[in-house]
């Protein structure tokens, strides 16, 4: 059964109160399992966006009305296992374990079972009320798979449900579901999944004696033993802060289990853990032909040892194109819409209130034609790219160059998105293995430019130069980033790890899904740059007609002026570029007093103050999340390099131009 819209939707438009009270729901997963798309059609618009407390990772909770409950929906991050890798891990497992939410909802990809079930073994061992929600079965039918959903529920002893979420399909089933769990409804004959007996025997004898003491960590008291025999290291100082004696056993039955099965205890457990999930594979899963489909030729182009280059680099080339295009033309429209509406008049500037009006107005113009119509397309494709699966495979074709610089390809994905932000970038480079990746994916990212960058790009460059010279800038800024990279990865010592990374199935991209991740990021751009606009050009208008500003301006007039052949007034921009990039245009609008910036600077100006904008000191924003993520030193580091290369890369561009053009 398919629903057209969202429960809680639905429901509260009948006027249901949820007269039975309230739950909680959790979904855990997998990343790329469609556990977002299942938690929008769960909660629609009904969503608040925040941060985990003290952590930097986002936190997504969204509510749902149905048969009178009013129910929370708390989207844990995507992770592989419930170790202490990664802050993520340590999130989603101690929200189950200590706010022990009504039922948690593991969404799995049911065209990668025998993967995604390695973290319901897991879940189980945690003894959560526990539901599998079986996603995208329409690829896996597409691949010829036939799931016996029966038995996989006697097997695993708990309720599966079968979804497509993109089309809705199953979602009503799924909530029905979780309702009967938490009224005691859902008979399922429950079976306990068991290791080997040597194993098994050893887990047993901790359990006991976690049970004796009468140990209370908010988990199981199997999973506190899998743990202690993983040498999980946070779960031992738990432990060992209220039961030495429990952890001294531990250490001893892990010493057993290394002897007997030649091999370290967590080691043992994963392989156990696998050796479970093959029995549970070949008893409810079975294959039938299927003919080759357009997807199969995609996935093959996208990884061949030669196309795979042609088609990724085809890709970003065409992530750009599309940006310039459309943004030209939504640019051009949109300054046409304006032309017909009578700006305040210029002539009463000598009153401070005209000044301000006139600098709002300005502010306003700038940012709708100088930043939607870029912005708007650029996520739009990049929502595209992510939720089709072409961005794993470029990550898979460009890890080898990516090596050069001492990352591997997964550092594709944050170095894309760093066009979009530089901030949640660097907060994603925590995909990379270790601290040192970490570094040199950060320091790259700043070096890309982002969406505040790429409006001074387009705003300076594409709209007055041409799309030619935009493009110009960013092979410039690539082959940039990749020799300052090479540089970086003879200072900071260390060895780059391989690729490890999911590859998840060809799809047509989901209109829901890209429509609210376009919007997600836009909205955050608009909220900000909107208002920042038109304060701050009223702001610098103020400011200017005082005189103020002219002092800082020749201050740094010999660096500016002299080196860089830029107007005066670039100082000003350059400080007022650190608070947010965007203001660099802003000024020169505000300053002007129009958006045809050619009559005031001549082309090779315009480029060298792209280019320097482009390069130099990120924003405040980003040095804020590079001293969180690291600390200051290499925060200043980054800083200082990025201010260096510009100013000593623009001086020399500028000269070289000069020459040419």
């Amino acid at each position: 059964m398919s629903i057209s819209c969202h429960p809680s939707t639905s429901r509260k438009r009948e006027g249901v109160s949820a007269d039975k009270g309230r739950l909680t729901i959790a979904l855990a997963g997998n990343a790329n399992v469609g556990k977002s798309v299942i938690f929008n059609q769960l909660t629609g618009s009904y969503q608040i966006i925040g941060n985990w407390p003290g952590k930097t990772v986002e936190r997504v909770v969204g509510d749902l009305y149905f048969e009178g409950y009013h129910i929370t929906v708390v989207d844990l991050p995507g992770i592989y296992s419930l170790s202490t890798f990664s802050i993520e891990e340590i999130i989603s497992r101690e929200y189950i374990a200590k706010e022990k939410p009504d039922v948690v909802v593991n969404v799995i990809d049911a065209s990668v079972l025998e993967r995604n079930l390695f973290f319901t073994l897991q879940l189980i061992e945690m003894e959560a009320p526990l539901i599998i929600c079986l996603n995208q079965m329409d690829i896996a039918k597409k691949k010829g798979m036939i799931i016996d959903i029966g038995k996989l529920e006697e097997l695993l002893g708990v309720p599966v449900v079968p979804t497509v979420a993109v089309k809705g399909e199953g979602i009503y089933e799924l909530v029905e579901s979780i309702v009967r769990v938490v009224e005691n409804k859902y008979e399922v004959k429950r079976s306990k999944i068991r290791f080997s007996d040597e194993l098994e025997k050893r887990i047993a004898k901790l359990v006991d004696l976690i049970e004796k003491e009468g140990l209370d960590l908010g988990y199981s008291s199997r999973f506190i033993a899998i743990k202690l025999l993983e040498n999980d290291p946070e779960i031992r100082t738990l432990v060992l802060s209220k039961a030495e004696d429990i952890v001294k056993a531990a250490d001893r039955f892990a010493s057993e289990i290394s002897e007997i099965y030649n091999d370290q205890p967590y080691s043992v457990i994963a392989s156990e853990r696998y050796l479970i999930i093959n029995r549970i594979i070949r008893e409810v899963l079975r294959h039938t032909r299927v003919e080759k489909t357009i997807y199969d030729w995609l996935d093959w182009v996208t990884t061949h040892k030669v196309l795979g280059y042609f088609t990724s680099a085809g890709i970003l080339v065409g992530l750009l194109l599309w940006t310039f295009i459309v943004g030209d033309f939504l640019s051009s429209l949109f300054e046409e819409v304006f032309s017909f509406l009578q700006p305040v008049e210029p002539n009463i500037s000598d009153s401070l209130i005209g000044v301000i009006l006139n600098g709002l107005y300005g502010g306003l113009v700038a940012g709708v034609t100088l930043v939607i119509p870029y912005v708007i397309p650029f996520y739009l494709i990049l929502s595209v790219i992510e939720d089709s699966g072409i961005l794993t495979r470029i990550a898979f074709m460009l890890d080898s160059l990516m090596h050069k610089i001492g990352l591997h390809g997964k550092a594709i994905i944050p170095l894309i998105l760093g066009y979009g932000c530089n901030v949640p970038a660097i907060y994603t480079s925590r995909i990379m293995e270790t601290r040192r990746e970490r570094l040199l994916a950060a320091f790259a990212i700043t070096l890309i430019p982002c969406s505040a960058r790429t409006i001074i790009i387009l705003g300076l460059v594409s709209q007055f130069l041409g799309i030619k010279w935009a493009l110009i800038l960013y092979a410039a800024d690539l082959l940039i980033v990749f020799f300052l990279g090479k540089i970086a990865l003879k200072l900071v010592p260390g060895k780059t790890t391989g690729l490890i990374m999911e590859m998840h199935s060809f799809r047509v991209p989901s209109l829901r899904v890209v429509s609210r991740q376009t919007w997600i990021r836009t909205k955050s751009i608009i909220y900000l740059v909107f208002p920042i606009y038109m304060v701050g050009s009223a702001a610098v208008q103020a400011l200017y007609v005082t005189g103020i500003l002219d002092f800082i301006s020749y201050a740094m007039a010999p660096l500016t002026v002299n080196w860089l052949g830029l107007p005066v007034v670039t100082g000003l921009l350059l400080i007022f570029g650190f608070i947010r990039k965007e203001l660099i245009l802003l000024l020169l609008v505000a300053i002007y007093g129009t958006t045809n910036l050619l009559l005031y600077l001549t082309p090779i100006q315009l480029l060298v103050l792209a280019f320097i904008s482009m390069l130099y000191i990120p924003c405040i924003s980003t040095v804020a999340v590079l001293i969180k993520e690291f600390n200051w030193r290499e925060a200043l580091y980054i800083s200082i390099s990025n201010i260096l290369a510009a100013f000593i890369l623009g001086g020399i561009a500028f000269h070289l131009l000069s020459l040419f053009l």
